[in-house]
C-alpha cells in the first residue's frame, strides 16, 4: 500500500507543476524581443499584412485572453500550427523528438558503463595511483566545454581518421548507432565524469560503514558484499544526480545536435527562437518540461526502490 500511496503524491505533485511551466512558457515566450510578424513576413511587408497576421495567431487579443486560449488548446492536445514551416506542431515534433531521444539514451548509457566500472576500480583502490590517474584524467573532461569535447572528436575521429561520419542521423537501429557515437561519447564524457566522482565519494562512504565491515568480517566473498551491501546503498545519491543529468541532457540537446548536425528537437528550438514561432516554441518547452518531469518521477521512483525509507517518509 505504501508503494502505491507514495506513487499517488508523486503524480498528484505533477499537476502543480505543469500548471505553473505552462504560466511560464506563455509569459517567457511573449517576452522574447522582435515582433514575430516581421521576423517572419519581413521588413517590407505592408502594414495591412501585418496587422491581419497578427489577428491570425492572436497576437492582438489581451493577454488573459490569449493564455486561455493557450490552456485550452494544451489540454485539447492541439498544440498549434507552426508559421515558419507550415506544419502542425505536434507533428514536426514528432519528427524530430526520436533523435533527441535516442541520443540522450545513448550518452547516458555510455556514461553508466564507462563511470561505473571506474568508480568501483577508484573507490577500491582509493589513494593509489590507479584512483589518482582516475581521477585526473575525469578532471580534465570535467574542466573542457562539452562543445570543444565534440569539436575535438569530429576533428580527429571523423574530420582526420575518418571512423566516422561528421554528422547525421542514420536509418535502422545499427546505423543510428553508428552515427550519434560522437555526439553520443561527447555528452557521455562530460557526464560520466560527473557519475563517476559521485558514485567513488559514496561507495567509499559505505564501504566505511558498520555493516558493511560486519559483513566483511564474516568472511563473505568481496563480490557479495559489494553487489547486494554496496552498491544499492551507494546508487541513492547517484541516482538523483543521474537524474538531473538526464533532465539537463535532454533540454539542453541544442549545442550537441548543432555541432554534429543532428536533426533533433534542439536545433528545432534555435530555429523556432530566430523565427519567432510561438507555437513552436511553447510547444518545444512543454515537450521538454513534459519530459524531465517524468524523468524525475522515475528517479523518485528508482530512488524509494533502492531505499523503502523515502516512502514511508
Amino acid at each position: 500500500m505504501a508503494p502505491l500511496r507514495y506513487l499517488l503524491n508523486r503524480l498528484l505533485l505533477l499537476v502543480p507543476t505543469f500548471l505553473l511551466v505552462m504560466v511560464i512558457i506563455f509569459l517567457l515566450v511573449r517576452l522574447l524581443p522582435g515582433d514575430p510578424a516581421i521576423a517572419l513576413l519581413g521588413d517590407k511587408a505592408s502594414d495591412a499584412e501585418l496587422a491581419a497576421f497578427r489577428e491570425r495567431l492572436g497576437l492582438n487579443a489581451p493577454l488573459a485572453t490569449q493564455f486561455m486560449l493557450f490552456v485550452r488548446s494544451i489540454l485539447g492536445g492541439d498544440l498549434g500550427t507552426s508559421v515558419m514551416l507550415r506544419a502542425p506542431v505536434w507533428d514536426v515534433i514528432l519528427s524530430r523528438l526520436p533523435a533527441t531521444i535516442f541520443l540522450t539514451v545513448y550518452s547516458v548509457s555510455l556514461a553508466i558503463l564507462i563511470a561505473g566500472p571506474l568508480a568501483f576500480v577508484a573507490a577500491l583502490n582509493r589513494g593509489r595511483w590507479p584512483d589518482t590517474v582516475i581521477r585526473a584524467v575525469f578532471q580534465v573532461g570535467l574542466s573542457m566545454p562539452v562543445f570543444y569535447i565534440g569539436l575535438l572528436l569530429l576533428t580527429f575521429l571523423a574530420a582526420q581518421l575518418r571512423l566516422f561520419p561528421v554528422g547525421g542521423y542514420g536509418k535502422g537501429l545499427a546505423d543510428n548507432l553508428y552515427h550519434l557515437f560522437l555526439p553520443a561519447m561527447t555528452v557521455a564524457l562530460y557526464t560520466s565524469a560527473i557519475l563517476m566522482r559521485n558514485l567513488r565519494a559514496a561507495i567509499i562512504e559505505v564501504l566505511d560503514a558498520e555493516y558493511v565491515q560486519f559483513a566483511r568480517a564474516k568472511g563473505l566473498p568481496l563480490r557479495l558484499v559489494l553487489g547486494r551491501h554496496v552498491l544499492r546503498n551507494a546508487l541513492i545519491s547517484t541516482i538523483t544526480l543521474l537524474g538531473l543529468s538526464i533532465g539537463n541532457l535532454m533540454s539542453g540537446t541544442l549545442v550537441t545536435e548543432t555541432v554534429f548536425g543532428v536533426p533533433g528537437v534542439g536545433r528545432l528550438m534555435l530555429d523556432a527562437i530566430f523565427g519567432r514561432d510561438y507555437a513552436l516554441i511553447q510547444g518545444l518547452t512543454l515537450t521538454f518540461a513534459v519530459l524531465v518531469t517524468l524523468v524525475f518521477l522515475m528517479t523518485d521512483l528508482i530512488q524509494s526502490w533502492l531505499d523503502p525509507r523515502l516512502r514511508l517518509s
